[in-house]
């Protein structure tokens, strides 16, 4: 998944002088895992001047009764770009690089990028999401659904980038990129002579103390991982990253992500500081009222109204089984952490944000239920059904599976509620087939935020 949403960080509500209560936390939390049943365990942190504070709930796993803690252990997905970025501000200040450096001068010999408009891609571009790189590389193409990063090599990285496409003018239009920022990963890593998780370790986990912030885990860490769920709650595989570690495979607990925000905050000196208070700086627009830092993204705050001692400072992150939030009101001096133990399409962004704003958090639907399906019927709905005329959706059965592919998008499992209607448990989202009297499929009409588009079946 490794997604950013930004609907959450546009919200300005009312003006809240203090953080809630653990207890209102505690409540939101209790609706969430006991009545929503949206996840199988919550961790939230909150600091502020009066100190760290971790309210829980729930279990590490449908089928482990242990309580979660702040020493639990998470994977945090895309907050991974946080500290990717982090690097290239540390690096920067090192002298070791340059924001405007061509990203082309860190690749291996014979690797080359795309250009446009006589303009080439620069470490800023892929720190700010504005390279113009797609989301995920056009070759992405996982042997493991359920773990789809896990074989995407340095080869097949290096295979794509002289070849990949430019959505945009480079440097002019927001498009997330999990592909740019896991290219900036790798580019300050070959930079430094070292791998990404030994960079990371060595100028950012290591100076600030956050001994559980890693990519691999020991065994004392692994015993204290969560069991990660997909939004059914069943129990589902740890993601690997392998060339793309830069936008997502860093795991964390809620201490040391607090740890992370005491130092962002200023209630802890560190010699990270100045790189801190560079990342921040607005870089480009991102949509809206929304900036975009280095890896940072940037709302109003409450009432804001344009002012910087206002803005919200954010990131989330999502695996196939975890869900993730981070942000921090510099004005204030209060940051909040949010984990969970399922991906879900509500995640704990709407909690974060009312810790930090006062926003109201979301209703939540139930759980979709899921109906077997005889492979006979899903044969039916294999094959490729045009979305737009730059996107199509291909239909293919695993066994007893049925996965669908978007163009340029991972390819997922989709689950029957019915003989006709799938829905996927990574998105929000839905297909129904439309089938003729041969009972074979004549169209897909996907339901996605709000909307249906009605994809034809080719021949």
């Amino acid at each position: 998944m490794l997604t950013m949403t930004a609907a959450t960080g546009n919200a300005a509500p009312a003006a809240a002088a203090a953080p809630p209560s653990e207890a209102e936390i505690a409540a939101i939390l209790k609706t969430r895992v006991e009545t929503e049943r949206r996840t199988i365990g919550v961790v939230v942190g909150v600091i502020d001047a009066k100190g760290r504070h971790i309210i829980v709930t729930g279990a590490r796993g449908a089928g482990d009764t242990r309580p979660l803690d702040g020493d639990t252990e998470f994977e945090i997905g895309s907050v991974t770009k946080v500290f990717t970025s982090l690097l290239l501000a540390d690096m920067v200040r090192r002298g070791a690089v340059a924001l405007d450096d061509p990203a082309a001068k860190y690749l291996p010999p014979g690797v080359s990028l795309p250009q446009r408009g006589g303009r080439q891609i620069t470490l800023i571009d892929l720190a700010t999401h504005t390279s113009g790189l797609p989301r995920i590389p056009g070759n992405f193409t996982p042997r493991d659904p359920s773990n789809p990063y896990a074989d995407y090599d340095d080869a097949k990285l290096y295979a794509f980038l002289p070849t990949a496409p430019l959505n945009s003018d480079i440097g002019t239009t927001y498009g997330y990129s999990n592909l740019g920022v896991g290219l900036l990963g790798q580019l300050l890593a070959r930079r430094a002579r070292t791998s990404y998780a030994d960079l990371v370790q060595a100028r950012i986990t290591g100076p600030l103390g956050l001994k559980d912030t890693t990519i691999t885990l020991t065994p004392a860490q692994k015993a204290r991982l969560a069991v990660g769920h997909d939004s059914g709650l069943s129990p589902t595989p740890y993601w690997d990253l392998d060339a793309l570690a830069g936008a997502g495979a860093l795991h964390s607990t809620a201490n040391d992500l607090l740890a992370f925000l005491a130092a962002e905050l200023g209630y802890v000196d560190t010699p990270l500081k100045g790189a801190m208070a560079d990342q921040l700086v607005p870089r480009r627009p991102a949509g809206g009222n929304l900036k975009v830092a280095l890896g940072w993204h940037i709302s109003p705050g409450p009432g804001a109204s344009g002012d910087p001692a206002g803005e919200i400072v954010w990131h989330n992150g999502g695996t196939g089984g975890f869900r993730s939030f981070v942000g921090f009101d510099k004005a204030r001096g209060v940051g909040v952490v949010v984990l969970m133990n399922t991906s879900n399409d509500v995640g704990g962004d709407d909690i974060g944000m009312y810790v930090l704003t006062g926003a109201p958090v979301s209703k939540s639907a139930p759980p979709r239920q899921t109906v077997p399906v005889a492979t006979e019927i899903l044969d039916r709905y294999v094959g490729q059904y045009q979305l737009t005329p730059a996107m199509l959706v291909t239909v293919t059965r695993q066994d007893k599976r049925l996965m669908a592919q978007l163009t340029g998008q991972p390819i997922f499992e989709i689950f029957a509620e019915n003989p006709t209607d799938f829905f996927w448990k990574v998105v929000d989202a839905q297909a129904h087939f439309e089938v003729g009297p041969d009972g074979k499929a004549t169209s897909l009409t996907l339901h996605q935020n709000g909307r249906e588009m009605i994809a034809p079946r080719l021949p």
